[in-house]
């Protein structure tokens, strides 16, 4: 797949991303054109920023031919594959995920049909393992939902291609929040904005979240360490030390000029999730329902020790994460406008 030295010496120096055009994948092309990067963003979407569109390229990771000729004519050093089907909503039938599965299968196969490709990333997804289940290892899967499972597929499909991929590395995203967000993150910040946050009483979950330019910052590090550090190994991305829930809804109530955070007995809450259930059973939109609460109140905490050896200190921590998503928030006009 080419010389790991030129990786090291000039890594990234072509970056092609998939699904460019998402949250993270936005903020993961801005960062590399602003190090003087070639970059591609094979996406379907438009990017959310116009001053981006110069480097998308519309190609469906489902058309595995397109895929092939955009490797072709663009020559990546490297590779961060983001595109995936993420709606959570879906019960009855994995094929709805088949960008998540399929779409890895192309990606893998337009790889390794492409010399100069040093270095993939691919991204999956916490939810390869159930809220709360704590995995004795990378493979120790127990996802809750068929998009995890998606996920799950996904990484058994790079795990399989081995050594044919050159050097590769998965990345689990965990909940990461931050400018060019969208649901749930920004409702999150909405909510706290018009005072309808309420924090359950006596609960305070500790998470390991991540701020999204961190998140960057941590891919660009992972980009540059050696084969050896990186090659095979699964890395979950997300802020260290972790965030307490409580902490974090106060700086982003201080940052918003929001009125004070009111807290709410747990039992209140529970009663209020259930009526939520019942009206997302019928069709409706609930501000609190009983997987939110049970997420809001629940302890999201990952092994980040082999991320911090690797990346080193973050550049951003919480509390200027949310000065800076708040400002981001305004200029889009306090609604999280994706065309700002």
């Amino acid at each position: 797949m080419g010389s790991e030295n030129r990786a090291e010496q000039a890594p990234g120096r072509r970056v092609l991303v998939t699904g460019g055009s998402g949250f993270i994948g936005t903020n993961v092309v801005r960062a590399y054109l602003r190090d003087g990067c070639a970059v591609l963003n094979v996406d379907t979407a438009p990017p959310r920023m116009p001053a981006l569109r110069s480097s998308w390229h519309d190609a469906d990771i489902l058309e595995a031919e397109a895929l092939q000729q955009a490797f072709a004519a663009f020559r990546p050093d490297l590779v961060v594959h983001l595109a995936a089907k993420t709606v959570l909503n879906e019960r009855t039938d994995l094929e709805h995920y088949a960008a998540n599965i399929q779409g890895v299968q192309n990606l893998i196969e337009a790889v390794q049909a492409t010399a100069g490709v040093e270095r993939t990333f691919f991204a999956s997804s916490r939810l390869v393992f159930r809220l709360g289940h704590v995995p004795k290892d990378d493979l120790d899967y127990n996802p809750s939902t068929l998009y995890g499972l998606s996920k799950v597929r996904g990484e058994q499909l790079v795990r399989a291609a081995g050594t044919s991929l050159g050097t590769w590395t998965i990345v689990r995203p965990t909940g990461i929040w931050g400018p060019w967000f969208g649901v749930p993150y920004r409702d999150f910040f909405r909510s706290i904005e018009r005072g309808t946050y309420v924090h359950p009483r006596g609960r305070d979950a500790k998470k390991s979240y991540g701020y999204v330019e961190n998140t960057v910052h941590q891919l660009q590090k992972l980009a540059v360490a050696s084969p050896a550090a990186v090659h095979g190994r699964t890395f979950v991305l997300a802020d260290y030390p972790p965030l307490s829930v409580r902490s974090w809804a106060t700086l982003i109530q201080e940052a918003l000029g929001a009125r004070p955070i009111r807290s709410v007995p747990t039992p209140m809450l529970k009663a209020a999730a259930l009526a939520g259930d019942a009206l997302e059973r019928l069709g409706l939109r609930a501000p609190l329902t009983s997987f939110r609460l049970n997420n809001l109140t629940s302890d999201m905490l990952y092994d980040t020790s082999s991320l911090e050896e690797l990346v080193g200190p973050l550049p951003y921590d919480a509390a200027e994460g949310v000065k800076r998503t708040v400002a981001w928030l305004r200029q889009a006009g306090g609604s999280g406008s994706t065309e700002a």
